[in-house]
C-alpha cells in the first residue's frame, strides 16, 4: 500500500510569467491529507483557493490555466508536472500573480525545488487510477490514447511530428515516469516556439520579456543563439506538459499514454475524461452507484415530484460554485404524448426547468441550513442549439456567478453528447420555505 505524501516544510520560488512577463511569486506549503494540490491567489483582496483538477481548467491557448468564477492561475503545467514525477499528493501553493513564475522555462527548477524541500509520508492511503479501458481523443491530425498497461507504472509515448521543418524534424521519446528518470530526461527539457511563432507572441505583446538565451526559439538551422540540451529537447518537453496535465486528473495515473501531435488542449480533454471515470470509479466503489446525489437524496432536496422532477442524478459538485447532472430522455415522458405526435422532441422551456432544478440542487450546498429555497426569478440569454429526443441523454451543469442575500445567479447548460443544446442566465430569489 502506497501511502499519501506532502512536502516536508515551506519552500519559495520567484521569477516572470512566461506569457505576461509579470513579478511572481510563489510559497509552497505541506497540504493535509485527501487535499490534493491546491493553487491559492493570494495577491488579491480575498485569497480564493482552486484545485488543481480538471473542471477547473479555462481554455488558453499553448499554456494550462486554472480558473474559480474570474479569478484565473496561469501556466501552470510545469509545476504541476515536478509535483506529479515527485508523487506528490497533497500541497498548498500560494501565488503572488496572476502567472506562476517559468525560471528557465522548464519544470527543473520546481522539481529541484521540491527535491530540496524533502517529502513525508501521510497516514493515507495513495489515490490512483487504472485505466482499464481505452479512451481516444483526436483533432485534425493530432490525437492521444489513454489505454491499459501491464506495469504498475505511468508509461508515455509521444511522437512528435514537424517533417516539414528542418530545426526539429520528426521525434520520438518513451518513458516510464520515475522521479529519477523525470529528473535525468525530462526536467531540463525547455519550452520551445518556432521562429514565426515568437514573433506573432512579441507582436501581441506577449513574452517581451524573454531574450533567445531564456526559451528555445527554432529555426530551419535549429535554436537561434542557442543550442539544444538534448538532441530531442523538444518531444521531451512535450512530454513534460503531458505530464502536468495528467496531474489534473486529481490521483495518480496508471497506464499507458500514447500521444501524436497532441498539446494542452487535447491533453486536458483526455484528463477530464481520466478525472470523471476515476470519480465515477470511486463512487461506485463507495456507494454502490457513481452518482453523488442519486434520486432518493435528490428528492430530499427538491420539492418537486412526478411529473415534473426532471434530475435523475447527479454525477459531479465542487462546493457551492459548479454542479453537473443528468436526465436521461424516455419515450415514456408524459410531454411526448403532445409534443409532437410523431415527432417527439423535448420541450425547451422543461430543458430550461431541468437546468433551473440543477440550480437549485447547487445552492441547496449553501442554503441546507438556513431555512431557504432558491425561487425562479427570471432568465436571461436563453439560447437553444439542438432539438432533444428520446434515447438522449441530457447533462446538466451550472455554474455560481452570483450569490447575494436575497437573490442568486447561475449560468447553466445542457449537453447530449458533448454538443450543447441549450443555456441560460437564470436568476432565483433565496426565500424562506415557509413563506411559500
Amino acid at each position: 500500500m502506497k501511502l499519501q505524501k506532502t512536502i516536508k516544510s515551506e519552500g519559495t520560488i520567484t521569477g516572470k510569467g512566461l506569457f505576461g512577463g509579470e513579478d511572481a511569486r510563489l510559497i509552497f506549503r505541506p497540504g493535509p491529507e485527501n487535499s490534493g494540490i491546491v493553487f491559492v491567489r493570494t495577491d488579491i483582496p480575498e485569497p480564493v483557493r482552486i484545485s488543481a483538477v480538471a473542471p477547473n481548467v479555462a481554455e488558453r491557448s499553448r499554456r494550462t490555466t486554472l480558473k474559480k468564477g474570474s479569478v484565473r492561475i496561469e501556466t501552470v503545467e510545469h509545476c504541476l508536472a515536478a509535483a506529479n514525477a515527485m508523487e506528490i499528493d497533497n500541497l498548498v501553493i500560494e501565488v503572488e500573480g496572476p502567472e506562476l513564475p517559468a525560471p528557465g522555462s522548464s519544470s527543473e527548477p520546481f522539481f529541484k525545488t521540491f527535491k530540496n524541500i524533502g517529502l513525508v509520508e501521510q497516514q493515507v492511503e495513495r489515490k490512483e487510477f487504472v485505466i482499464k479501458e481505452p479512451v481516444s481523443i483526436t483533432e485534425g491530425d493530432a490525437s492521444i490514447y489513454a489505454l491499459p498497461y501491464n506495469n504498475s507504472g505511468l508509461n508515455i509515448t509521444y511522437d512528435l511530428d514537424y517533417t516539414g521543418h528542418t530545426g526539429i524534424g520528426r521525434q520520438i521519446f518513451s518513458c516510464l515516469l520515475t522521479p529519477e528518470g523525470f529528473e535525468k530526461n525530462l526536467a531540463p527539457a525547455r519550452t520551445f516556439l518556432l521562429e514565426a511563432e515568437a514573433k506573432q507572441f512579441q507582436a501581441r505583446g506577449m513574452g517581451k520579456h524573454l531574450s533567445l538565451r531564456d526559451i528555445l526559439v527554432i529555426n530551419s538551422d535549429g535554436p537561434i543563439k542557442n543550442s539544444y540540451k538534448f538532441p530531442n529537447e523538444c518531444v521531451r518537453h512535450k512530454i513534460v506538459d503531458l505530464i502536468g496535465d495528467l496531474t489534473l486528473v486529481g490521483r495518480a495515473v496508471k497506464g499507458r499514454i500514447a500521444a501524436y501531435k497532441s498539446g494542452h488542449s487535447l491533453n486536458q480533454k483526455l484528463a477530464a475524461k481520466l478525472y470523471e471515470a476515476a470519480e465515477k470509479a470511486e463512487r461506485r466503489e463507495k456507494f454502490g452507484t457513481d452518482a453523488i446525489l442519486d434520486i432518493r437524496r435528490i428528492q430530499k432536496i427538491l420539492p418537486h415530484r412526478y411529473p415534473f422532477l426532471l434530475v435523475d442524478k447527479v454525477i459531479d459538485i465542487e462546493g457551492d460554485t459548479r454542479i453537473k447532472a443528468v436526465k436521461n430522455v424516455s419515450f415514456n415522458e408524459q410531454f411526448f404524448q403532445g409534443h409532437f405526435p410523431g415527432t417527439p422532441i423535448m420541450p425547451g422551456v422543461l430543458i430550461v426547468e431541468a437546468m433551473a432544478q440543477v440550480s437549485g440542487l447547487l445552492f441547496a450546498q449553501k442554503l441546507e441550513h438556513t431555512g431557504q429555497l432558491a425561487v425562479l426569478l427570471g432568465m436571461d440569454e436563453v439560447k437553444f442549439r439542438k432539438a432533444v429526443v428520446p434515447g438522449d441523454q441530457l447533462v446538466l451543469t451550472a455554474e455560481t456567478m452570483r450569490v447575494r442575500k436575497r437573490t442568486a445567479q447561475c449560468l447553466c447548460k445542457a449537453t447530449v453528447a458533448g454538443q450543447l443544446v441549450a443555456k441560460a442566465k437564470i436568476k432565483f430569489m433565496l426565500v424562506d420555505d415557509e413563506k411559500l
